[in-house]
C-alpha cells in the first residue's frame, strides 16, 4: 500500500500566526505528543537564528529526541547564509536542515538580485558544508507555486540541479496560497513525472480555503509527503490542518500513513490552550459541534438505522455523538439526550419537555443535556431532578487590598454544613469553601477544565451574562451553564447544577437499601 509522510510544522510555521508564540516547555510538550502519540513522521520545530529562546527550545527538543531515537525526525528551517544556520543548528544538536531557497525567478531576481547559477552555487556550498557536519538536507523551493505559473523553466532547472545533489527531499510550497486544485494536480504531476526518483513534499497555505483540496490533488499526483499544522495555524489564513489531512488520507484517498486518529482531539485542545486561539465550534473533526446533530429529523433517522452517520464516526477521534437541543429539536433529539442521562418519561411528558426546549430555542437560549433535568422539573412540577445539594445561603465579600472571602450554608443529604474560605476571586473563594465541605465528607469532587463567560446571543452589554463551565469528573466531561446578571452568580448556578447532576447519578448507582436510608 502506498504511504504518505506527514511533516507537521506547527512549532515553526504555525508559530507565524499573528499573536502566537510558544515557550520552551510548550514546544517540548507539543513535540512529544506529535511524535510519540499522533506519530507524525517528522516535525519542523523552529527557524535558525531567530532568538535565544528559540535556541533553548530547539536544544531541549533535540536532547529529548536523541534519547528517544527521533533526532532524524526533527527539522529546522535554515537559510542560504554560508555556515551561520548550520553553526546555530550544530550547537543546538539538530541534524536536519530544511534549506530555504528561491522557487520562483521573481523572488530570486527581486529579493536576492542574483542569477540562477549564482544561487545554485550558494546552495551547493551549504549542502557540502552540511554533509561534512553530518547534517541531512531537505530543500524548500519558496514561492514554488508562482514559479510554476510564471517561470516553470527556472523551476525545472532548479529541480534538475538539486536532484544531482546529496539531499533527501524537495519541498514544494504554495507559499502565498494561490493554487486551486486543478493547478495543484497539473504542477505536481508534471514535476513528479519528470523526476520520478525524487521525494517531493507539498506545503499548502489556505488563503482561498482550498488547502485541503490542494493536498488531496497533490497526493493523487504522486507527492510523497504533506506538511500540516495543528488547528490550521500559520501565516495569514494558515496552513492545511492536520485534522483535515487525516480525514482525506484515510477516507477519500485510502493512502497509508502513521497517524493515530484517536489522539487528535487531545492534541488539538493542547495547541488551542498554548496558542490562545480557540477552535471554531464548527471546525471539522475538532470543533465542539461537529459531532452534534441539531435537526430532530436527523436524530429520528439515526434511531432508524444511523441514516445520518458518515464515515467520520466520533469514536475514531476520541469524541462522542451528541444531539443538540434548540428550536429545531424534535422528540427524537429529546429522547437521545434523556437516554444519555438515564431518564425515562412517558410520551406525553416528552411532548411537554420538547415544547419547552423549542420555546427556549426561539428565545436564543442555550440548552444542554445537563440542563434537561431542570427543564423537566420545571415543566412537570415533580421531583425528577431532586436537589440533593442545596445552597441555602452564601455571602461574598470583596475589599480593596484584601482577598475575597466566601461564607456558605449548604444542605447535603439533608445535613447542614457551614464553611468560609479565601480565594483569588469571589468565585474561587466560593469553590474553595465548597471543596472544604466536600473534603470533610470525603466526597470526590470534579475538576474545572474550562470557564467561558459570554453575553447570550442577541444580548446587550448590560444584559444577562452566561457562564459556561466544563468539568472533568472521574474521566467524564460535564458542561453546565448559569445565567444571571452577575458573572459570579451565574458561575455559582452552573456549579450547583453540576454538583447535583453528579449526586443524582451516584444515587442511582447505590443499592436500593442504601438509597432508602439516604
Amino acid at each position: 500500500m502506498r504511504k504518505v509522510e506527514i511533516m507537521d510544522t506547527t512549532l515553526r510555521d504555525g508559530e507565524q500566526t499573528t499573536g502566537v508564540s510558544f515557550n520552551e516547555s510548550e514546544k517540548l510538550a507539543m513535540a512529544k505528543m506529535l511524535l510519540d502519540e499522533i506519530r507524525v513522521n517528522r516535525i519542523e520545530v523552529a527557524s535558525a537564528r531567530v532568538s535565544e529562546g528559540e535556541f533553548r527550545s530547539v536544544r531541549s527538543i533535540c536532547e529529548w529526541a536523541s534519547q528517544k531515537g527521533y533526532i532524524e525526525r526533527v527539522e529546522i528551517l535554515g537559510f542560504v547564509d554560508g555556515t551561520l544556520s548550520l553553526d546555530w543548528m550544530e550547537e543546538a544538536g539538530a541534524k536536519v536542515i530544511n534549506l530555504l531557497t528561491k522557487g520562483s525567478l521573481k523572488h530570486l531576481e527581486g529579493q536576492l538580485r542574483k542569477t540562477p547559477s549564482e544561487h545554485f552555487s550558494d546552495i551547493d556550498k551549504v549542502i557540502a558544508e552540511a554533509e561534512k557536519r553530518g547534517i541531512s538536507v531537505n530543500v524548500y523551493l519558496e514561492d514554488w507555486s508562482n514559479g510554476m505559473i510564471h517561470s516553470p523553466d527556472y523551476v525545472f532547472q532548479m529541480v534538475e540541479h538539486l536532484s544531482t545533489r546529496n539531499i533527501k527531499r524537495i519541498m514544494l510550497p504554495d507559499t502565498l496560497g494561490i493554487l486551486n486544485p486543478d493547478q495543484t494536480m497539473e504542477f505536481c504531476s508534471s514535476i513528479v513525472s519528470r523526476f520520478p526518483d525524487v521525494h517531493f513534499d507539498f506545503h499548502a497555505h489556505n488563503d482561498y480555503d482550498l488547502a485541503t483540496a490542494n493536498v488531496m490533488m497533490a497526493v493523487k499526483a504522486g507527492v510523497a509527503g504533506i506538511h500540516t499544522t495543528v488547528n490550521g495555524l500559520g501565516e495569514r489564513a494558515g496552513n492545511v490542518p492536520l485534522s483535515s489531512v487525516i480525514g482525506v488520507l484515510n477516507d477519500h484517498l485510502r493512502v497509508g500513513n502513521t497517524l493515530v486518529e484517536s489522539k487528535l482531539s487531545r492534541l488539538s485542545k493542547m495547541v488551542e490552550l498554548f496558542s490562545g486561539l480557540r477552535i471554531p465550534a464548527n471546525k471539522p473533526l475538532t470543533g465542539e459541534f461537529v459531532f452534534t446533530q441539531c435537526c430532530g429529523v436527523h436524530a429520528d433517522g439515526d434511531n432508524k438505522g444511523n441514516l445520518y452517520f458518515n464515515e467520520l464516526l466520533p469514536e475514531r477521534f476520541g469524541r462522542f455523538r451528541r444531539y443538540a437541543l434548540g428550536k429545531t429539536s424534535g422528540k427524537a433529539s429529546i429522547n437521545k439526550n434523556l437516554e444519555e442521562l438515564g431518564i425515562s418519561l412517558s410520551k406525553e411528558d416528552v411532548d411537554k419537555v420538547t415544547q419547552r426546549v423549542i420555546e427556549l430555542g426561539d428565545k436564543k437560549e442555550t440548552v444542554t443535556t445537563e440542563d434537561l433535568p431542570y427543564i423537566i422539573s420545571d415543566v412537570l412540577k415533580n421531583q425528577t431532578s431532586d436537589q440533593n445539594i442545596k445552597l441555602i445561603n452564601y455571602h461574598l465579600s470583596l475589599a480593596r487590598g484584601m482577598k475575597p472571602v466566601a461564607s456558605l450554608k449548604v444542605c447535603i443529604d439533608n445535613e447542614i454544613h457551614y464553611e468560609t474560605a479565601v480565594g483569588d476571586g469571589q468565585y474561587d473563594a466560593f469553590t474553595k469553601a465548597m471543596w472544604k465541605i466536600y473534603g470533610r465528607l470525603k466526597r470526590p469532587r470534579p475538576v474545572l477544565a474550562d470557564y467561558v463567560v459570554t453575553i447570550p446571543p442577541g444580548g446587550k452589554t448590560d444584559a444577562l451574562v452566561e457562564t459556561s463551565i466544563t468539568w472533568d469528573y472521574e474521566g467524564m466531561e460535564y458542561k453546565t451553564r448559569g445565567l444571571d446578571a452577575d458573572q459570579t452568580e451565574a458561575a455559582i448556578k452552573a456549579t450547583m447544577k453540576m454538583l447535583n447532576i453528579i449526586a443524582n447519578q451516584e444515587l442511582k448507582m447505590r443499592p436500593k437499601n442504601i438509597q432508602d436510608n439516604a
